[in-house]
């Protein structure tokens, strides 16, 4: 039992020891692999040209509002055209931000309050079916798959990008912060 326990001693000192680079440096690597062409391709469904937003976007982002205007963008206001494009280039900026490893923390932040729009317009506007946490099914779209998704950017937001990032060799983010 005793050799048990000092391998667990070891191995938990070996972990923290390896925290500050390993976690940011595994949640960019997974934000890559799994989000980054996620959202540059939804980007790209909203965006007819860099600065015309596509039919669909509004369709996307406000489905009650779109409805209601007869499916014309033209009947909706420049608020919403705003929104989409705003929306649409935060898909493809922060996620590139994040896995270059530039303003990582905000655009870490930026990325998780997009995520929680996105989930509320889903299930508000949508009506999507959320799905429930603490029962046999890991599927939810939106509350499994979403409450990932921020426990990913919030490493993130909270060690920042690690060491091999655009942050760390423009000196803006510390070698080690101090604990």
């Amino acid at each position: 039992m005793t050799a048990l326990a000092r391998l667990h001693s070891r191995l938990s000192q070996l972990c923290e020891d390896q925290a500050d680079w390993l976690l940011p440096t595994l949640a960019r690597l997974a934000f890559a692999g799994v989000l980054m062409v996620y959202f540059w391709s939804s980007a790209l469904t909203k965006l007819d040209g860099p600065f015309t937003p596509s039919v669909g976007a509004y369709a996307q982002i406000f489905p009650r509002a779109f409805e209601a205007s007869g499916f014309d963008p033209g009947r909706l206001g420049l608020w919403h055209r705003v929104v989409v494009l705003t929306g649409a280039w935060a898909e493809v900026i922060l996620p590139a931000l994040i896995v270059l490893g530039l303003m990582t923390r905000l655009a870490a932040l930026g990325m998780a309050g997009f995520v929680l729009v996105q989930s509320l317009t889903d299930i508000f506007g949508h009506k999507a079916q959320a799905g429930s946490w603490f029962d046999r099914a890991s599927d939810a779209a939106i509350l499994d798959q979403r409450a990932l998704w921020l426990v990913l950017l919030a490493v993130l937001v909270c060690k920042g990008a690690g060491p091999l990032s655009a942050d760390r060799i423009l000196g803006v983010a510390p070698a080690r912060l101090a604990a």
